[in-house]
């Protein structure tokens, strides 16, 4: 039942404790939400009651059916933006034809959307790594608060800018700032933090609206503090689809991209949160919720909607413990938009971008970027990457981009298995141990080398590890031991390649051997034949009965002569005292 009622998993944590959170939560996200749908509608081309409409039903139902117990789905501005792309070529904006091809992509977004989650596709947002994620939301954070400026300053500037025009724009106007409205939105931000700092359970955000509203009706009407203004009103009613196939043939490419965009951010600002708040996401689920909420929605007069970073961001820090806070946030805006909107036509635009500035700087996962810049270059290339494309680029391209060098940095690494030589040691009670002869500064035997191969070798490995084991056949030693242990894949290609490898050893006098194939590999092997091509009498289950079937083949006379003498079988063994130097040496 949990499987296709996902809901039934919190219902069971609502207290009258966390049902105060979540209805105080999203009584501030529905007041948030009020006049962003009605811009975002206007963005996506669609008459600003359709924005209202989406911002009521997507909550519920994401609510109801996705695995975050904070994101908010609604009307955004990228797939608005998308949106308005790709309707706009068969029909004029706000006209009745664009709303029905509009509803139309939103139930082909939903349809795609549930497909992929039936199909447990959730697992590619695995290629979305952390840093990633952190990069996309720290600059879309960035993106946040600059939008916000204008608001805040009092300047006009020209809508749509990019974020280069915006700050060029308040930089060239900075002078024509309206400090009244400037005090109201600081006065907002501030009470804010300080209602924060004094009390970490109130409603914050709620309160700070409250008195900003105050702060702006004490100084007057004449200042130029733009409120909301009167908003539309009614209720979203049955809408029908549009079925003919050959428009969903012209749409799908559009539709299909408007989906993925729409679960990327959607599980990005889910991961994001819950990186904050320790929830574990289950991304087929999100995928499915996502889904569901498109088609519902484009049956109730929706446009294509998802997570929404900002309202998602201001639900968690209004202290949002399950969905119902989603769900509340649907069911107070049908009470805002019926009988409470001439109220709230009251409320200074100014001190809402107080408040949106104070949640996109606490986007900002600060903590987990010192972390990553302490990790190393690699990461910290994908963070600035996708944090500056965010910036620069349409939003869905930045995290492609950053998903392709995180990528590429990660497939850099794997096609680069680690060659560590391994020696043996023994302790009194002689149990041979075989370590890293670099990092304790271990003799080697002269016969045998012994390797661990640290990695996979599939076809994009192969170079590297056939560089590597070329230095390793011109050295004198004629006996070569990989221990695969830590050989996570291997395909054909690296099969084959142990193959060719092995004859050519064998043909100029020398031999490999293996020890602990791991049972996904041996089996690999076996199948394909390669397991005997190799040769079973030269593949062992572990290093010790390796080390005992390779020994008879090592020259006796080099045996006895040899100042090493590492290993139990040799004639005068003597790694204990080894040993006991590397015990003392160690910290």
């Amino acid at each position: 039942m949990h499987k296709f009622f996902p809901f039934l998993g919190w219902v069971g944590d609502v207290t009258p404790k966390t049902l105060a959170h979540d209805l105080g939560a999203g009584a501030t996200v529905a007041v948030m939400a009020l006049p962003q749908g009605v811009a975002f509608a206007m963005i996506a081309g669609m008459p600003p009651i359709y924005g209202l409409y989406t911002a009521i039903v997507l909550p519920i139902v994401a609510g109801l059916f996705g695995s975050s117990r904070h994101m908010i789905t609604g009307p955004t501005i990228p797939l608005s933006i998308v949106v308005f792309s790709a309707v706009s070529q068969y029909a004029e904006p706000m006209t009745p034809e664009f709303v029905k091809i509009a509803l139309t992509v939103t139930l082909m977004v939903g349809i795609l959307q549930l497909v992929f989650g039936l199909a447990r596709l959730g697992a590619l947002v695995n290629f979305v790594s952390h840093t990633v994620v952190i990069g996309f939301t720290s600059g879309v954070a960035i993106l946040i608060a600059t939008n916000q400026l204008k608001y805040l300053f009092g300047i006009p500037i020209t809508n749509g800018s990019s974020f280069l025009d915006t700050w060029r724009e308040l930089f060239y106007n900075i002078e024509a700032t309206n400090l009244y409205v400037l005090l109201v939105g600081v006065s907002t931000l501030i009470s804010a933090i300080v209602v924060k700092k004094i009390y970490k359970l109130a409603p914050n955000l709620a309160i700070a609206m409250v008195l900003g509203s105050i702060i702006a009706y004490l100084l007057g009407e004449d200042h130029g503090i733009a409120t909301l203004g009167q908003l539309p009103t009614g209720l979203p009613g049955l809408s029908i689809p549009m079925l003919d196939i050959r428009l969903w043939q012209d749409l799908f490419p559009n539709a299909f991209a408007i989906a993925l965009l729409g679960l990327i951010g959607a599980v990005a600002i889910a991961r994001s949160i819950a990186t904050k708040s320790g929830q574990r996401i289950n991304g087929n689920q999100e995928f499915i919720g996502q889904g569901l909420a498109n088609i519902i929605g484009s049956f109730s007069c929706c446009y294509a909607g998802s997570g929404s970073f900002t309202r998602s961001g201001v639900n968690y820090e209004a202290g949002a413990t399950t969905p119902l806070s989603s769900i509340f946030t649907g069911l107070l805006l049908v009470i805002i938009v019926l009988f409470v909107s001439p109220l709230t036509s009251y409320l200074p635009i100014p001190a809402m971008s107080g408040i949106i500035l104070l949640v996109a700087f606490n986007l900002i996962d600060f903590h987990h970027i010192r972390k990553i810049i302490r990790t190393g270059r690699r990461e910290t290339t994908v963070l600035s990457i996708t944090f500056a494309a965010t910036l620069v680029l349409e939003l869905q391209y930045a995290i492609y981009l950053g998903v392709i060098f995180s990528l590429i940095f990660y497939l850099n690494q794997t096609s680069k298995p680690r060659f560590v030589e391994l020696s043996p040691v023994s302790n009194s009670s002689r149990k041979r141990m075989f370590l890293n002869v670099k990092k304790y500064d271990l003799i080697t035997c002269p016969q045998l080398m012994i390797y661990r191969v640290e990695g996979s070798l599939f076809f994009g490995a192969i170079e590297s590890v056939s560089e590597r084991m070329n230095e390793l056949y011109h050295r004198k030693e004629k006996h070569l031991l990989l221990v695969a242990n830590n050989i996570n894949l291997i395909d054909t290609s690296g099969a084959e390649f142990l193959v060719s490898e092995v004859n050519r050893w064998r043909k100029n006098g020398k031999q490999i051997y293996f020890s602990g194939f791991k049972l996904r590999s041996r089996e690999y092997l076996q199948k394909g034949g390669y397991w005997d091509e190799i040769g079973r009498e030269f593949i062992f289950a572990n290093k010790e009965e390796a080390v005992s079937k390779i020994f008879p083949a090592l020259a006796p006379a080099i045996c006895q002569s040899c100042p090493a003498q590492l290993f139990l079988e040799c004639p005068k063994f003597e790694a204990v005292r080894q040993y006991t130097e590397i015990k003392v040496s160690q910290p």
